[in-house]
């Protein structure tokens, strides 16, 4: 008699199992800013990896990290990012490198959402220094 397979190439892994994720199947689903939305993938002290969108019109607060440094890579819309009072504008499939110390936020100035991945490593928990009102 055979003995049962375990076919595990037919199966919904568990979230983490086997490191497979989604919008729908994340760590946790937060709102910040104004109406802007994210959606955590991992989460740990040496990385963090998220999916942000940013409705038209908006605009995170003028910030830095003392410790960390992050990757945005555009999924859908325009994003425009100010860094150390530089401005650049990203389209789909362009990314950026973001190091530890440089002034900088990310607005969407246009008339359609703004989606990213953002990885950030080590994670940002308790490393965000807001600045004053953006310029």
């Amino acid at each position: 008699m055979d003995e049962p397979q375990n076919n595990q190439d037919n199966q919904t892994p568990p979230l983490g199992g086997w490191g497979a994720f989604s919008k729908s199947e994340c760590l946790s689903h937060y709102k910040w800013g104004d109406d802007c939305y994210g959606w955590n993938f991992i989460d740990t002290d040496a990385l963090s990896v998220k999916q942000e969108l940013m409705p038209p019109d908006t605009a995170e607060q003028l910030h830095y990290h003392e410790r960390s440094s992050q990757v945005f890579f555009i999924l859908k819309g325009r994003a425009t990012f100010n860094i150390d009072g530089e401005i650049s504008v990203l389209k789909p499939e362009q990314g950026i490198e973001i190091k530890p110390g440089q002034k900088h936020f990310i607005s969407n100035k246009e008339n359609s959402d703004l989606e990213f991945i953002l990885y950030s490593t080590p994670s940002t928990k308790g490393d965000r220094i807001n600045l004053a009102p953006n310029p």
